[in-house]
């Protein structure tokens, strides 16, 4: 059996026997990753039906190769199989990996100008939970959105936690960094998209605004919500209705219901 694989970012912090590494967003940007790491059945799926995806290592139980060769057939690479304890060590406690383990270069980054001329486009402005933004990455796949627009700092890389939570989205939404949220606002703007920022005090309610494509919905961090720049670049800022005596949602679940408005009101 071949001896435990280590990616580079995975070794041991501080060279000591048996640490892990802290679980949350690597210390690398969404643009410049060296290696992107998938885990668990639907991520390292979606990966390998991407043809755009280049392959460099996987890891398998032999109960999750079975799996993988039942949705997948053919694979690109070959595997190599391991016991779940091998991917367990290159993991937190608390991953579920089921059995399936892919390294991989990352997928490029497109630029603001390739964008459709009848998007619907997402803006995250400094949302810096990997979970939270896997789970939009995860709604814009349901909901078609072209692209989700992060901040090349002050964003979690696009690997991991972050793949994990997406399940599968990262192959088909792409992730556009930029280095300025604002200076991107201003660009799509000037190409006639329609931008909505949202807050649950904002000055509108959403079915009160006029949509249109193309559209980028511009959404704010937990707790911080939109920047003070964000705010003045969006030609509305909207909240939304909701029935209860908690106005305020997660991040994740307010995209959610903005995408659906924005899909029933093509």
């Amino acid at each position: 059996m071949a001896p435990p694989f280590r990616p580079k970012h995975a070794r041991p912090a501080g060279g000591r026997p048996g640490a892990r590494r802290p679980d949350g967003p690597p210390p690398h940007r969404p643009g410049d990753i060296d290696e992107a790491v998938l885990y668990g059945v639907h991520p390292v799926v979606e990966a390998l039906k991407n043809p755009q995806r280049r392959f460099r290592r996987l890891l398998a139980t032999e109960n999750g190769l079975r799996r993988l060769q039942e949705q997948v057939g053919d694979l690109p690479l070959e595997a190599e199989i391991v016991r779940p304890s091998e991917i367990d060590r290159l993991l937190t406690p608390d991953s579920v990996h089921q059995g399936l383990y892919l390294v991989c270069d990352p997928l490029p980054s497109p630029d603001l100008d390739s964008l459709p001329d009848d998007a619907i486009v997402l803006a995250l402005d400094q949302i810096t939970d990997p979970h939270n933004v896997g789970a939009i990455l995860r709604s814009a796949a349901a909901f078609a959105a072209a692209a989700v627009i992060v901040t090349i700092r002050h964003s979690p890389a696009a690997t991991g936690v972050l793949a994990k939570s997406a399940s599968g989205a990262l192959e088909h939404v792409p992730l556009v960094a930029v280095r300025n949220l604002g200076d991107a606002l201003e660009t799509l703007g000037k190409r006639g998209f329609l931008r909505i920022g949202f807050d649950s005090d904002g000055d509108v309610a959403l079915d009160d605004v006029a949509l249109r494509r193309p559209l980028v919905m511009v959404m704010g961090a937990e707790g911080k919500g939109l920047r003070q720049r964000s705010r003045e670049l969006c030609d509305h800022v909207a909240r939304l209705e909701v029935p209860g005596t908690i106005t305020s949602l997660n991040v994740s679940n307010a995209t959610a219901i903005a995408l659906y408005a924005a899909s029933r009101r093509r």
